[in-house]
């Protein structure tokens, strides 16, 4: 008798573990905000221990075909799909995608200059032109121009850049094809790029990484990857003509003007948007989801967890320097969930 008691007992723990095993959820994608991604997924896996978020900060180019490959259960991406992207997906899936807006963040300029302690402004004539291998000093009259105050060392500029596929580089590029003509006409805007100069780094851990060893360098990064490597950065100005600092009120000044007039698919540009306090190469970044998921199980996970996110979890963005989403914005989304069939 003691032994039948025994196995039941054992049965029955074996049928409890079961039961709170861990249900995995596999994710890949963007770096930009893979801090605020990694909180999120932390403190929801406190709310329900059974459920495990699993995401790979790999780049918004490796999310995008991750996705589409079916190889995840859902991508990150900073930049929207495109039209041929989005047919690609359909073609090979036989379904649609969903974008789904998470957070608002910025690209900031980023440099090292040693023994600078000043706050340097940058027109976009000198991002264009830095970029493009045009300016290549420190001290060079358009940078002089706008930091008339500051005396600026004679040493080549060291550009440093992605060197994967990025919605960060797509974010950068789309704010610098709206302001200069010469790089929409020569490079263009994508997730990667044929750039003109640059040390090439992998995601925003290696350009912070590169610009943080490497003296009189300058690239481009997520604002709380600046903020985390202790790396300067500088005010750009805008379309208003004022220098503006990336901070979370200057970003959600960035997203305004889009909250009040965001499609129903959520693919929206906010670079070089207007306002006086506007930073101007803001973005949202985007979840990227199946509208079919087949294991009834992960759907609800899914589904339950963007709702979690768009309500609790944008109490936790402000302290990683992400700015909420538009509450317009949210109710749009909470709405477009139900389509997640």
């Amino acid at each position: 008798m003691r032994k039948i008691l025994a196995l039941v007992c054992i049965l029955f723990v074996m049928g409890v573990s079961a039961s709170m095993a861990a249900v995995l959820i596999n994710g890949a994608g963007a770096t930009f905000p893979n801090p605020i991604y990694s909180k999120w997924f932390f403190q929801y896996n406190k709310l329900h221990p059974e459920i495990q978020i699993n995401y790979q900060s790999l780049g918004s180019g490796a999310g995008i075909q991750q996705v589409t490959e079916g190889t995840v259960d859902f991508g990150a991406s900073d930049m929207p799909m495109t039209d041929d992207q989005l047919k690609a997906f359909r073609d090979k899936r036989g379904i649609g995608i969903l974008h789904f807006p998470t957070v608002l963040g910025a690209d900031v300029p980023c440099y090292n200059l040693p023994g600078m302690t000043a706050e340097l402004n940058f027109t976009p004539e000198a991002l264009a032109g830095i970029f493009l291998g045009k300016i290549t000093k420190w001290n060079d009259p358009e940078l002089a121009k706008a930091n008339p105050n500051v005396k600026l060392p004679n040493n080549d500029i060291v550009v440093v850049v992605r060197s994967e596929a990025s919605g960060t580089t797509f974010i950068w590029v789309d704010y610098l094809a709206k302001i200069s003509p010469e790089w929409k006409q020569k490079v263009g805007v994508g997730a990667a790029v044929n750039w003109p100069v640059g040390l090439r780094a992998k995601g925003n851990e290696g350009v912070s990484g590169q610009i943080k060893q490497t003296g009189y360098s300058m690239g481009y990064v997520e604002l709380s990857y600046a903020i985390q490597n202790k790396l300067s950065y500088g005010r750009v100005r805008n379309a208003s003509g004022s220098f503006a600092k990336a901070d979370l009120a200057s970003v959600t000044a960035a997203a305004s003007g889009a909250a009040q007039n965001m499609p129903d698919d959520f693919r929206v540009s906010i670079t070089n948007a207007p306002g006086k306090d506007a930073y101007p190469i803001s973005s949202f970044t985007w979840l990227v989801i199946p509208e079919k998921i087949q294991d009834a199980g992960k759907k609800k996970i899914i589904t339950d967890f963007l709702t979690w996110m768009m309500n609790d979890g944008q109490n936790l963005t402000e302290a990683l320097l992400y700015a909420k989403l538009p509450k317009a914005v949210v109710a749009k989304e909470l709405k477009t969930i139900s389509k997640i069939q």
